[in-house]
């Protein structure tokens, strides 16, 4: 059997490249009856931000023919909730727990990150810079070098553990923003958050998400997003993590040929809860066949 486990930073260790993606898979435990835990390499759960947020009006989900939409709007109940009442619920999972933050501000940012940093089991964050940022007419911080900065800039000012920041794809050059990342502290980027799409319902004459717009995620991102982590591997120095639209091993090779370390599965997991394990044997499976001893034998091979 070949070694998976890698290493994302100094606090950071794999057990295996499989990750899930946040807000597909709750906060870990509700998945318990489907896969088991401790055999995917890290869970990085829902969305988390300062303040309690409803999220957006319904509908805010919609099927496409090879993936989905979605606006559900970072819906959770905040930082000191997450603290008291989700973290004793998931702190004893033998696997990485991780918490995808967001905010409004870089000092939103960075007050949650700071939450989360008292907390013993929780040994990294990755940061949503996909966000609005409230005191610039709503531009996402992460379509920018200096609005991606910032929010990396502060955040690492006041939080001391492994830092992954969640790029944009939504973008004209990823790779000078994970190069502003990566200036700014940030010890890993994973990639591609979802890319803005949309649906009408021709009947009725609308959208079919309330907002009207909403985040692309499926199989049909696939070729966009390994095309921007073959991309950012070779710009910077840190690990990357690639996602977008993976739903088996074989999917998660190739990501990983482009030099993603590890990977994260997303609304695959809607599709089939247990996938991640699957896909977990389905690398060590090719990884024997092929004669290679460990996972780190193909981080970037693509010739």
């Amino acid at each position: 059997m070949a070694a998976l486990n890698v290493k994302i930073s100094d606090g950071l260790e794999l057990k295996n490249p499989v990750m899930t993606a946040s807000g597909t898979f709750g906060y870990g435990i509700e998945f318990a009856d489907f896969v088991p835990l401790d055999g995917i390499g890290g869970i990085i759960v829902k969305g988390t931000t300062l303040n309690p947020r409803e999220g957006n009006d319904y509908p805010r989900m919609a099927e496409t023919a090879h993936g989905m939409l979605n606006c559900v709007g970072l819906q959770n109940k905040g930082a000191d909730y997450f603290c008291e009442y989700i973290y004793p619920q998931i702190k004893h999972i033998d696997t990485n727990m991780i918490v995808n933050v967001s905010g409004s501000s870089p000092d939103d940012y960075a007050e949650c990150a700071s939450r989360i940093d008292t907390l013993e089991g929780i040994p990294a964050i990755e940061l949503n810079i996909s966000c609005p940022n409230v005191k610039d007419g709503g531009m996402a911080f992460g379509v920018t070098c200096e609005g991606a900065a910032s929010v990396v800039r502060a955040v690492r000012r006041r939080y001391g553990k492994t830092l992954i920041v969640k790029l944009s794809p939504n973008v004209t050059n990823i790779a000078d923003i994970a190069r502003a990342c990566e200036a700014e502290g940030a010890d890993s980027v994973s990639l591609i958050n979802t890319l803005m799409g949309m649906s009408i319902d021709i009947e009725r004459r609308s959208s079919r998400l309330s907002i009207g717009t909403g985040g692309l995620s499926g199989p049909a991102v696939k070729p966009v997003a390994l095309r921007m982590v073959w991309q950012v591997a070779k710009a910077v120095d840190i690990p990357v993590i690639g996602l977008g639209g993976i739903s088996n091993a074989t999917d998660a090779i190739e990501f990983i040929m482009a030099g993603a370390t590890a990977i994260e599965i997303g609304t695959a997991n809607f599709v089939d809860p247990a996938v991640t394990i699957k896909v977990r044997d389905g690398i060590n499976e090719w990884l024997d066949n092929h004669g290679c001893a460990s996972v780190t034998e193909i981080i970037g091979a693509l010739k």
